[in-house]
């Protein structure tokens, strides 16, 4: 407002003088009186000026100042936001360490619960078993069990020897259906249970070490390498047993180790016409074969319906032959029981004249009795 006011000021002043000017230059030069008074506005302009250009100054100087301030609140502002920002993001960040933290922790006790609760079981199972000396006869044990819930006692067999040349039983031997003259054919199911090899793996991957993992892996995948040789060259025997044979490992973690390992699986079923199964992989492929079971029970139970029926139907006709012949002999007997019961008729008849007999009856009762070339009682 200061500042619009001195504008207005030397506005008015310039223009108070301009008009001295004009009437100056009319009245003449010769006034003195009135030069005086030009020369006092003039220095009054002067001064107007000064103060003006001093008020400018000021005014410059002090909105370099305001804005100057400004920027430095607003810089302390900007300063403070991103401040309590980066606060932010660190707390958010150190939360979700906190929290991803935990989660690992979490999931980390929790496998390792069920992971040592596992091995706790399998081993408590197999130190509680006084009759199993080995690991391997834990194994057996356990997968004959899984066979007997699966299958009936005549479906599979026990310690049974698949070769004429070696004295080498398998353990387990499951009957499958075979030719047309009724022999069966024998499936080889053989359990094994490298567990030293497996804890060694499983320490390796427990303690994160990638080297050891591998080094433990590839002995593990020698073993069953070995185990399944063994099986085809003991146990595979066509035509008395399949073309091939199963290795069955107890332990599912012990069977996920061996499907995982890249090439195993196909090069053991390739070179040694070998599967290897788990618990659950064994129990659905042993549900698959009850099927199979049921199926071909069924065919041979409907062949022998058939035949069932067509000897009834034979045999029916027989009955229907011989229903006819015993209606007929039914019919001659009710016509002969007629012709008695008129006799009787004519007896009755007759016996009620016995009073007037004569003395010497004979006559007439052998006219009122049939003899003995009579048909109608000679039957």
């Amino acid at each position: 407002m200061n500042v619009l006011y001195l504008v207005i000021g030397v506005l008015g002043a310039g223009l108070l003088v301009a008009i001295i000017l004009l009437l100056t230059r009319r009245a003449g030069s010769g006034d003195v009186a009135l030069a005086g008074k030009l020369e006092l506005l003039e220095r009054a302009q002067e001064r107007s000026e000064r103060m003006l250009r001093e008020e400018m100054a000021r005014s410059r100087e002090e909105g370099a100042n305001a804005a100057k301030t400004q920027r430095e609140e607003l810089t302390k502002s900007l300063e403070g936001v991103r401040s309590i920002v980066d606060l932010r993001l660190t707390q958010l960040q150190e939360d979700n360490s906190k929290q991803i933290d935990k989660m690992r922790a979490t999931v980390d006790e929790k496998l390792q619960g069920t992971l040592e609760k596992r091995l706790g079981e399998s081993f408590k199972l197999v130190s509680d078993r006084p009759n199993v000396k080995t690991r391997g006869g834990w194994s057996e044990w356990q997968l004959g069990v899984l066979l007997e819930e699966m299958l009936t006692p005549g479906q599979f067999a026990k310690n049974m020897k698949t070769r004429d040349d070696t004295d080498e039983r398998v353990e387990f031997a499951i009957k499958l259906p075979g030719d047309e003259n009724g022999a069966p054919v024998w499936l080889p199911v053989d359990a094994k249970f490298p567990m030293e090899h497996y804890e060694r793996l499983t320490v390796a991957q427990e303690s994160g070490d990638s080297t050891a993992v591998e080094a433990a892996m590839k002995i593990l995948e020698t073993q069953l390498k070995r185990c399944a040789k063994d099986i085809c060259e003991k146990y595979i025997n066509p035509p008395k047993t399949t073309d091939f044979a199963l290795l069955f490992l107890p332990s599912e973690g012990l069977y996920a180790e061996a499907i995982r390992r890249v090439g195993l699986v196909q090069n053991v079923q390739r070179d040694c016409r070998v599967t290897f199964v788990g618990p659950t992989t064994l129990a659905a492929l042993l549900n698959s074969l009850q099927m199979g079971f049921r199926t071909l029970t069924i065919q041979k139970r409907s062949s022998e319906v058939w035949n069932l029926l067509a000897a009834v139907k034979t045999e029916f006709g027989k009955f229907g032959d011989a229903l006819s012949a015993v209606k007929e002999k039914i019919d001659q007997a009710s016509r002969k029981m007629e012709d008695v019961d008129v006799r009787s008729r004519v007896i009755t008849k007759k016996l009620r004249d016995v009073e007037e007999l004569p003395s010497n009856p004979q006559p007439m009762l052998r006219n009122l009795l049939p003899g003995e070339n009579d048909d109608g009682l000679a039957d």
